[in-house]
């Protein structure tokens, strides 16, 4: 089955679906691929009509079965420093070099190549598959396609989403929440600095108060599976300003938690708000309309399923008994187990430390590797 993934990649890689762009060519691709197989597909598209989702399910219309998941969509090339075309795969001995081959189009060959090997076996289970746009920008594109799924009668059992872990068994990640803190003063000619409210002061404010929830969950819970184990509080962008010689108006800073799955975001979220609104009534006392919001931007819920659980032990026949992981970053597999109560593990080819990078690449052993897990799972699903 690998000459057939290692083909079926070649011509995913070559649809460019960087987020900001339509994955529309690939979907009908991959539609293509699907339909002479008799599988029962649905398009879930976004407001635009310029994306898609696809789900498909391949078997008897019944309850169980496996998904297989995976998003469609890709990181930008732009400044990266490639030494072949990106969206056009390259061999270089073992690796099969392109952008999304790792993250995660390698998966995606993959479960196409399983899937049309369903054609030589009886399914007692359905193989379900979805094909998502818009998870690099935050796990946006699968929500329309999980709220279909919300009233079905026939949801698969289990969910494996196939993002690089080098085929070992994931059974948790952290959780994300991604806002902006905007920061309302009062400008004045900076020579008068006292009779204006400094924006950026206020943004410093902020920013003291999320180092300080910064030290204390480093004293706080931990969980050691973890490469950071414990949840973070962090700043990524800040603006504002417009001249040195005059008070700033406005200052904008953009932040991000991610949490442990067993350390909610409520509370820090809590006591972020807490600290603006304590900012705001003291901005207001002098200046009207001043003060600190903020907007939650994005997020999405953590992993957690339990080392016992029945898709566990599914994994551990499909990949071998290896040590059970946890890892940092998130994918849609909270979404599935906490919007639709499926059984979810994380597992797919590739090393994620070399996605998103110029001359991202799979090896070939691991999409062979995938394609025998993939294999075998056809085969579970025939008993």
């Amino acid at each position: 089955m690998q000459a057939r993934s290692v083909e079926i990649l070649d011509a995913l890689v070559g649809f460019p679906t960087v987020s900001r762009q339509s994955n529309l060519d690939l979907v009908s691709y991959v539609r293509e691929l699907l339909v002479p197989l008799g599988a029962r597909i649905s398009l879930v598209p976004n407001a635009e009509g310029t994306k898609a989702n696809l789900y498909a399910v391949i078997g008897p219309c019944a309850g169980g079965g496996v998904l297989l998941s995976c998003h469609t969509d890709v990181v930008p090339v732009e400044g990266q420093a490639w030494t072949s075309e990106p969206f056009k795969l390259a061999a270089r001995d073992d690796r099969l070099i392109g952008r999304g081959a790792c993250d995660m189009k390698g998966f995606l060959a993959c479960a196409l190549a399983a899937a049309e090997s369903t054609v030589t076996h009886k399914l007692a289970r359905p193989l379900h598959l979805a094909f998502s746009y818009d998870e690099e920008i935050g796990c946006l594109g699968v929500r329309p396609l999980i709220e279909t799924l919300v009233a079905s009668e026939n949801l698969p059992a289990f969910c494996i989403v196939g993002e690089p872990t080098m085929l070992e068994t994931v059974i948790a990640h952290k959780g994300k929440v991604s806002g902006r803190v905007t920061c309302l003063g009062r400008e004045c000619h900076s020579s008068h600095a006292p009779d204006g409210l400094n924006a950026i002061h206020l943004a410093v404010d902020m920013i003291d108060a999320m180092r300080g929830l910064q030290e204390e969950l480093e004293r706080g819970p931990q969980d050691a599976d973890y490469s950071v184990p414990f949840t973070t509080v962090h700043v990524g962008t800040i603006a504002g300003g417009t001249a040195l010689n005059i008070v700033p108006r406005e200052c904008t800073l953009d932040f991000e938690i991610r949490n442990l799955p067993s350390d909610p975001p409520d509370a820090l979220l809590g006591r972020l708000f807490d600290k603006a609104a304590k900012l705001t009534r003291r901005a207001e006392r002098r200046f009207a309309g001043t003060g600190v919001r903020i907007d939650v931007i994005n997020s999405y819920p953590g992993l957690e399923t339990a080392p016992q659980a029945e898709v566990v032990s599914l994994a551990r026949r499909l990949v071998g008994d290896r040590p059970l992981r946890k890892i940092a970053f998130g994918t849609e597999g909270g979404l599935f187990r906490e919007r639709l109560g499926i059984e979810t593990i994380v597992c797919g080819p590739g090393d994620i430390r070399v996605a998103h990078r110029p001359d991202e690449y799979v090896t070939r052993d691991q999409l062979a590797r995938c394609d025998a897990m993939l294999e075998r799972l056809v085969e579970q699903l025939c008993a």
